[in-house]
C-alpha cells in the first residue's frame, strides 16, 4: 500500500467488535474520527495484507476504513514509548503495543510469537503479528497486561473465562495478574452474584484461591447433588472437598448452637421448676424442626420467626426475657459462622 493512498479519509472503528461467540454486553465503544489531510507519517500504516480497503481504492473519493483499538491506538497513553508491535486479532481490529510490556508479562514470550519478525512493508511501527483470538477477548487481554480496568467495556463472564484461557497459552501467570488490587480480579467478581459457580469452577481450575473464597461466599444456597460429573472434574478434589466441608460444618454448626435451651430463671411463686420445662420441651420441638433441615444459607430472619412465636405462650416474664435472649445469642453466633472455604 503506497503511502499516498493513506491521505485519504481514515475512519477509526474501536475494539471490541461484537462477534456472535462474545456479544459486547455493555455501551459499544464506537467511536468515529476523520484525520485531517496531512503527511503520510502522521498516520498509521497498517500491513498491506488488510483486506478492508474498498475494491476501487484509486477512486478520488476512497475511503479507507480499518478497525483500530480506541484504547491501544498509535499515540495512546499507555505507556510513555511508542508502540513497536501490532497485533491483529482474528476479526481484523489492529492494537498498538509494547514488545517489553508483553515480554514482561509472559513467561513463554507470548507464547513464542515473539520477538516478531519486522515487515518491510510497515517498517514504520514495528512487525504485525496475528493472534487466533477475537477482538473482545484479546481487549481483555491487553487491558490486563497493562494493568487497565476495561469495566465500561461491560465484559460477560463468558468473555473473562475466555480471557483467563488465553493468558494461559500467553504464558501470562494468572495468580500475577488475577489478585484482590488488581482490575481483573474485579471483573470477574462482578459476576459472582449471578454466576457463582462458573466463577469457583475458574477459580479453582486455576487454583486462585482468593477468587474461589470471594465464590463460595455465593455458593450457600448451592445444592451439591446438582453438581455435574464435568464441574467436580473441574473443580477439582482440593476445591471440592472445601466447598463440601463449607456446606457441611455450617450445618453442623447450627445444630451445635441450636441445642442449648433458654437459662432457666430461679423458681418464683408462679413460675416454678416444672413450668419452665415447658419452655425447654417447645425449645427443643422448635430447634429440631430447624435442625432437620439445616441448610447452610439459613436466615437469622428464618430463624426468628421459627422460635419467636414460642414466646406466645409463655404467661411469665422472666421465661419470656430468658427466650428473647437466647434467640438474639443464637442469630449473633450463627451470623459469624464463616461463610466461605
Amino acid at each position: 500500500m503506497q503511502s499516498g493512498d493513506w491521505e485519504n479519509i481514515m475512519q477509526y472503528v474501536s475494539e471490541p467488535l461484537e462477534t456472535e461467540q462474545y456479544p459486547a454486553a455493555g455501551s459499544k465503544p464506537v467511536s468515529e474520527r476523520v484525520v485531517p489531510r496531512g503527511p503520510a507519517s502522521q498516520v498509521p500504516t497498517p500491513p498491506a495484507s488488510h483486506n478492508t480497503t474498498p475494491a476501487d481504492e484509486n477512486a478520488p473519493d476512497a475511503t479507507l476504513i480499518v478497525s483500530v483499538s480506541t484504547t491501544f491506538f498509535p499515540g495512546a497513553s499507555v505507556d510513555p514509548l511508542p508502540p513497536d508491535l501490532i497485533l491483529l486479532s482474528s476479526d481484523t481490529v489492529f492494537f498498538y503495543v509494547h514488545t517489553h510490556r508483553l515480554l514482561t508479562a509472559s513467561e513463554n514470550g507470548f507464547n513464542q510469537l515473539l520477538p516478531a519478525t519486522p515487515r518491510a512493508d510497515n517498517t514504520d511501527v514495528g512487525p504485525a503479528v496475528s493472534v487466533p483470538e477475537p477482538s473482545s477477548v484479546l481487549n481483555v487481554v491487553l487491558h490486563t497486561i497493562y494493568q487497565l480496568s476495561c469495566v465500561h467495556y461491560s465484559p460477560t463472564f463468558p468473555l473473562l473465562e475466555a480471557a483467563v484461557t488465553a493468558m494461559s497459552v500467553y504464558g501470562i501467570p494468572l495468580k500475577a495478574h488475577i489478585a484482590p488490587a488488581l482490575p481483573l480480579y474485579q471483573h470477574l467478581l462482578l459476576h459472582a452474584p449471578l454466576v457463582p459457580l462458573g466463577l469457583y469452577a475458574l477459580a479453582a481450575q486455576h487454583d486462585l484461591y482468593e477468587l474461589a473464597v470471594a465464590a463460595s461466599a455465593h455458593l450457600l444456597s448451592l445444592s451439591l447433588s446438582s453438581l455435574t460429573d464435568e464441574l467436580a472434574m473441574r473443580i477439582g478434589p482440593i476445591y471440592l472437598k472445601r466447598l463440601f466441608f463449607l456446606h457441611l460444618g455450617r450445618a453442623d454448626a447450627l445444630k451445635r448452637l441450636l441445642l442449648p435451651p433458654p437459662q432457666p430463671h430461679g423458681p418464683t411463686a408462679w413460675c416454678d421448676t416444672v413450668e419452665q420445662q415447658k419452655l425447654t420441651r417447645a425449645w427443643a420441638l422448635a430447634s429440631a424442626y430447624l435442625a432437620w433441615d439445616a441448610r447452610p444459607d439459613l436466615s437469622t430472619t428464618t430463624i426468628e420467626a421459627a422460635l419467636n412465636p414460642l414466646g406466645d405462650q409463655l404467661t411469665c416474664d422472666l421465661c419470656r426475657t430468658s427466650l428473647e435472649e437466647r434467640i438474639k445469642s443464637l442469630t449473633i453466633q450463627w451470623s459469624v459462622v464463616k461463610r466461605t472455604i
